[in-house]
């Protein structure tokens, strides 16, 4: 079942195209879905080449033509350069600064961006990194508060500390069973941190009790978030 419309135009093209080409190209009148497409997340529905229907913009890279037009929202347009070499058009950026894409979004070079919250990051070269906007405290646990825990607050950001109600005198048989701690150990720990190094092998943190001692202490791991790209090869030396 399609929907008509009498409105045809050509529009959205990069290049600029003779009444007979856009006549060819477009259909009259145009027939369109009852019920616009599903997009996936970071690609806006737009009006097609012929100004027609409303279809998914196309993301960096994707490819593209007179009537698949690219997110013009985004800086995209639909480049033709490498179209000789049969590998069809491509959507590319207008001009070449250097972006980066996030869950389907592309954000320029040097752009500061928040993907959620509790993240803000920055892009940069092609990548990005991000630091956390949600204070990493430490709260250790008191007589009047053995059980401290973080949790999820509806409606806030950032989860906040509670204290947790335990029988008291399971704590004092717990106390008395271990005469070390004076009260019995829980275990605990941060989640682990963004990885040191944007690229190539780097390390992550953490702040657990989760040793021999019940003592918060901090903890690395390595990680690696994606390979570094390669190198050049040098040339070789000149004696």
């Amino acid at each position: 079942i399609a929907a008509v419309t009498q409105k045809t135009r050509c529009v959205g093209s990069a290049m600029a195209l003779p009444p007979q080409v856009c006549a060819q190209l477009c259909r009259r009148p145009c027939y369109c879905p009852w019920v616009p497409p599903r997009c996936p997340r970071g690609s806006p529905l737009v009006l097609d080449g012929c100004g027609c229907c409303k279809i998914c913009a196309r993301r960096l890279g994707e490819p593209c033509d007179f009537l698949h037009v690219c997110d013009r929202s985004q800086g995209l347009v639909c480049d033709y350069s490498a179209a000789s070499a049969g590998t069809g058009a491509t959507c590319n950026f207008e001009d070449v600064e250097e972006g980066c894409e996030v869950n389907g979004r592309v954000y320029r070079d040097g752009e500061v961006f928040q993907p959620s919250c509790k993240l803000q990051c920055r892009c940069l070269d092609g990548g990005f990194t991000c630091v956390p906007l949600c204070q990493e405290d430490i709260r250790l646990p008191t007589p009047d508060c053995p059980y401290p825990r973080r949790v999820e607050v509806p409606g806030k950001c950032c989860p906040e500390w509670i204290c947790e109600a335990r029988d008291r005198h399971l704590l004092q048989d717990a106390g008395a069973a271990s005469p070390l701690l004076p009260y019995p150990c829980q275990e605990w720990g941060t989640e682990w941190s963004a990885c040191s190094a944007t690229c190539g092998v780097g390390f992550s943190t953490r702040i657990s009790n989760q040793n021999r001692y019940c003592r918060l202490e901090t903890q690395r791991r390595l990680c690696m978030a994606r390979p570094c790209p390669a190198l050049p090869a040098a040339s070789p030396a000149v004696s």
